[in-house]
């Protein structure tokens, strides 16, 4: 049997042959920023590069046209480990999140792996996920069955600070939409009911309601549409919201509380209100198993590697929904200096910086080696799969009405 350390060192030695390539198909993605689910240029390229060394690619998987699912298999039967790509960019802003990254760190990983894969029971997936950033590509793929016979996944994105046991907050839309009567602001103001009122009252209600949300609980939005002319009472007005709490059920209870601030605008201006709900995205529920392995690997690589502080911020990943349904480890590592956010300029930058070029190769080694371990171990597959088990039924547990 190969020796596992043999095999991890000559994935390794070949993403270190692909570096060059791997960084510069990281700045074409990052020059060329495609949004939710117009992802066009950045999957096909993606596509074009696993094809091109030897896997099987199915394209537009899960009726999404920029998603794809792309297949190795090994020397015999055993897990199937699924590596994921983001690769959307920001309105505006474009890669400030560092998706470039995210996608060419795993297709690098990707192919360490099949320098090493007739070596391998099992199989590798690479999962090209669109629309992370609000559009919740995972979630669509997940209901088309795109993830079924996956035994684990896992993806690195870049951050301010290196860590595997990473939590993000679960989030939920609401679009609140009011209709009034328009009238003239000036002539006959007594005749209209004013919708960009209502909007502002249920931001006003939102703010009051600020100081009864526990700590982890986040509500932020903004005016998508406050009427066209000063002098006209708007007869319609909309926002949008987002409402996030560190579990989903919390975020929901959120949810209704933010609705009832709406519902008392409408009845307070005479504006009718509509809202929508769009499913948004669960906390994350990262695998200690795989969080320990994959920690161990970026040590072996010399990454200093830190722990999770709840005290700093989370954001929201549709991540979490498959760490619901799939065992999963959602790594982050430092490519900028501590405290610098995301989706900013100085982070758009980073993203293709020697800082951000090295967390690229540093996450394809580290998720090519514990893709070795997963595949070579079933015993560690095993305990990966009962903690998960474990941790889903303890989760429907606390979450059983009393």
């Amino acid at each position: 049997m190969t020796d596992l350390a043999d095999l991890k060192q000559r994935a390794i030695a070949r993403i270190d042959s692909l570096r060059d390539e791997l960084i510069q198909l990281s700045a074409t993605i990052h020059a060329n920023p495609e949004v939710a689910f117009q992802e066009f240029k950045s999957s096909a390229r993606l596509c074009d590069a696993l094809a091109a060394h030897g896997f099987c690619v199915e394209r537009g998987v899960g009726g999404l046209e920029t998603a794809f699912r792309a297949q190795v298999q090994g020397n015999a039967a055993g897990a199937t480990i699924a590596i994921l790509a983001e690769y959307d960019a920001l309105p505006d802003i474009g890669h400030a999140c560092g998706h470039n990254l995210i996608a060419t760190a795993s297709l690098g990983a990707a192919l360490g792996v099949r320098a090493v894969i007739g070596e391998l029971p099992g199989c590798l997936v690479v999962i090209g996920t669109p629309a992370e950033e609000g559009g919740g590509g995972k979630i669509i793929l997940l209901e088309h069955g795109v993830f079924d016979g996956v035994d684990a996944t896992m993806i690195v994105h870049p951050s301010c600070w290196t860590m595997v046991d990473g939590h993000s907050l679960a989030s939920t839309r609401l679009k609140v939409e009011f209709v009034g009567k328009a009238a003239h602001a000036a002539v006959s103001p007594e005749g209209g009911i004013n919708a960009l009122e209502a909007v502002i009252l249920t931001f006003n209600n939102v703010n009051a309601l600020r100081l009864h949300l526990r700590s982890d609980v986040r509500v932020h939005g903004i005016i998508t549409d406050g009427g066209t002319a000063a002098n006209v009472i708007p007869d319609y007005a909309a926002a949008v919201f987002s409402v996030r709490a560190s579990a989903k059920e919390a975020a929901e209870q959120v949810l209704q509380r933010v609705i009832h601030c709406a519902e008392a605008a409408g009845l307070a201006t005479g504006a009718q209100l509509n809202h929508t709900i769009k499913p948004g995205y669960a906390e994350m529920i990262p695998n200690k198993i795989m969080a320990r392995t994959f920690a161990d690997n970026w040590r072996a690589l010399g990454v200093e590697v830190h722990t999770f502080r709840p005290l700093d911020g989370m954001a929201s990943t549709d991540m979490g929904n498959v760490s619901h349904a799939i065992p999963s480890v959602h790594p982050y590592i430092a490519i900028v200096r501590d405290g610098t956010p995301s989706h900013t300029v100085e982070f758009r930058e980073a993203a293709i910086s020697p800082a951000g070029h090295a967390g690229l190769i540093n996450s394809a080694k580290a998720m090519a080696m514990t893709t070795i371990d997963l595949l070579c171990d079933p015993k560690l597959m095993e305990k990966v799969k009962k903690e998960f088990a474990q941790a889903r039924e303890g989760r429907e547990q606390a979450t059983l009405p009393t």
